[in-house]
């Protein structure tokens, strides 16, 4: 029998006896927790959220490497 012809009856199969088994097994819930952000978490009206980005700037020079790297392996993607 070649398996790679009737993948799809072989999906369903497998998909049938799958299901019943993982409805009728005896499987506690998973064991989800709330999210309780901290308050200081929160952005308010008061307080505003920010973000500190510390890198160094790139060069024209480096800038113009990045670019036409990028668009090398845009090209060899399509």
């Amino acid at each position: 029998m070649n398996v790679l012809k009737h993948m799809e009856a072989v999906f369903i199969a497998a998909a049938l006896i799958a299901v019943p088994v993982g409805y009728l097994a005896k499987v506690s819930d998973a064991n989800a927790n709330a999210y309780n952000p901290s308050s200081a978490a929160i952005a308010s009206g008061a307080k505003v959220a920010t973000v500190t980005v510390t890198a160094k700037r790139l060069t024209s020079v480096e800038k113009s490497q990045l670019l036409a790297l990028d668009t090398v392996t845009a090209a060899s993607r399509m």
